[in-house]
């Protein structure tokens, strides 16, 4: 039986961290974003998920930074208003979570792999049934056109290519 999941957008994270300078890490998130899951019943195995983030809600704490990395240097907001993630493949082994899909980026699409841990399946105090999962993967900003940088007089580079996501998700079962 189908299983419809919407995301509680109220108890999930959408993170990511880069390299500045290459000595330290800017964290950064979305505050606006859309995910639903399709399952056989509580069971996560063979899931399909569908997420996307809007590019204007970026957030490193810093509006100059925010304002930069919506431009056309990075994700280009106005013309790309949007990322977007669906899988083609979902694999449980006991608690870990494999989820293998398609990012899109300024219509750039590429594979990319998350991996995780899901955190269970239970009911909140208000009659919900909710399900907690994990999730990590890095992509290289440069396959998706995000290709500004610099380099400091030392010869470093000031934005490294790695971006590393963390999500902290949180689903609502569908009644």
């Amino acid at each position: 039986m189908e299983t419809n999941w919407n995301i509680d957008t109220t108890h999930t994270q959408i993170g990511f961290k880069v390299k500045h300078m290459m000595i330290s890490n800017v964290n950064g998130s979305f505050g606006k974003f859309e995910s639903t899951a399709k399952t056989n019943g509580d069971d996560f195995h063979n899931a399909e998920f569908e997420f996307s983030a809007d590019i204007d809600s970026i957030s490193t704490g810093v509006e100059d930074r925010d304002a930069h990395l919506k431009s056309d240097d990075f994700f280009n907001a106005e013309d790309y208003p949007q990322l977007k993630f669906k899988s083609t493949n979902t694999k449980i082994d006991g608690d870990d979570i494999v989820v293998e899909g398609e990012m899109t980026i300024r219509d750039v699409t590429k594979p990319l792999t998350l991996k995780g841990e899901v955190g269970g399946v239970v009911t909140d105090p208000y009659g919900q049934v909710k399900a907690g999962i994990s999730l990590n993967g890095k992509i290289k900003r440069s396959d998706y056109g995000l290709k500004w940088n610099a380099i400091t007089e030392a010869g470093s580079i000031v934005v490294s290519d790695d971006v590393k996501l963390n999500t902290e998700l949180q689903f609502v079962k569908e009644a």
